[in-house]
């Protein structure tokens, strides 16, 4: 039997707190999670409605089918959304993980001027509204001739993506050794390869990390995709999504959303256990 965590002193009162807690936590976890629950065995509808049919409410086998999933990969321009929004994340997660990392790398150290407020510069997408940061973009990209092209949706997502790197490599530099860069600078390595053979290793887990945020990011956006891609050849998977609820309603959004949910699982997974080995690696143990 799994011993109680609660402390055999413990009154009454304590006692049902500890357990009201738990539950409160349970049901707000439950609400918050209910609506995603519901969309995936939506996706698996036979029928054209976003509601449960008397045969999926009976488990019956001719009331669930994939041809949403089907709808879905067999559709142009399901398929080049899919590309554009790879292509787009992959590019922008590369170029704010190298940026965020650089940024993060010269915030750390403690003789860098004006720390709090270049911080705060490059952490501003996260806090300045969306809709003004998109509003803004499209401003600056229609005097540049960048508006309508995949090159712009880069750059706009790296600058989005870009504060999830500063701050998770940041918060692995907290707990980085500097001894260890002297020593490799004391035994005759360049400053590229203290980075590369010392540095790099300890910190990859809050780089990782912060790339997959970057990432998911820009996979998910969709209201600057909406100001800088007016054409369906630069539509993304979550810009085509808001098209196809405004113009023909159909499961095939619910099919791509459970692929989404999945999607996200998979990555906040990767960066849970990437958390876990950055505690590892710095000493701590894993919460």
């Amino acid at each position: 039997m799994a011993q109680s965590s609660l402390p055999p002193y413990a009154d009454t009162g304590e006692r049902v707190w500890y357990y009201a807690f738990r539950v409160i936590c349970g049901a707000i976890f439950l609400f918050l999670i209910a609506p995603i629950l519901v969309i995936i065995p939506l996706s698996f509808n036979a029928e054209p409605y976003f509601t449960f049919t008397k045969e999926m409410l009976a488990f019956d086998p001719a009331g669930y089918s994939t041809r949403w999933y089907e709808s879905f990969l067999s559709n142009d321009r399901w398929m080049t959304s899919i590309q554009n929004s790879i292509i787009v994340a992959i590019f922008s997660t590369i170029l704010a993980t190298v940026l965020g990392t650089i940024a993060a790398l010269g915030l750390s150290q403690s003789h860098m001027p004006y720390r709090n407020f270049i911080m705060g510069l490059l952490i501003s997408p996260m806090v300045v509204p969306l809709i003004i940061t998109a509003a803004g973009i499209y401003f600056f990209y229609s005097s540049v001739g960048l508006t309508g092209s995949l090159f712009g949706i880069i750059l706009a997502h790296t600058a989005l993506g870009t504060p999830f790197v500063v701050i998770t490599v940041t918060a692995t530099l907290i707990g980085f050794d500097r001894s260890l860069s002297r020593a490799g600078a004391m035994l005759g390595a360049d400053p590229t390869t203290v980075f590369f053979k010392i540095i790099m290793p300890l910190i990859l887990p809050g780089v990782i990390s912060g790339a997959l945020f970057a990432f998911v990011t820009s996979f998910d956006e969709v209201v600057v995709v909406l100001f800088i891609a007016p054409s369906p050849e630069q539509y993304t998977v979550p810009r085509q999504m808001w098209s196809g609820i405004r113009e023909q309603i159909s499961p095939t959004i619910l099919a791509v959303a459970t692929l989404l949910i999945v999607l996200s699982i998979v990555l906040m997974t990767v960066i849970e256990l990437l958390r876990r080995r950055s505690e590892r690696l710095r000493g701590m143990t894993p919460g």
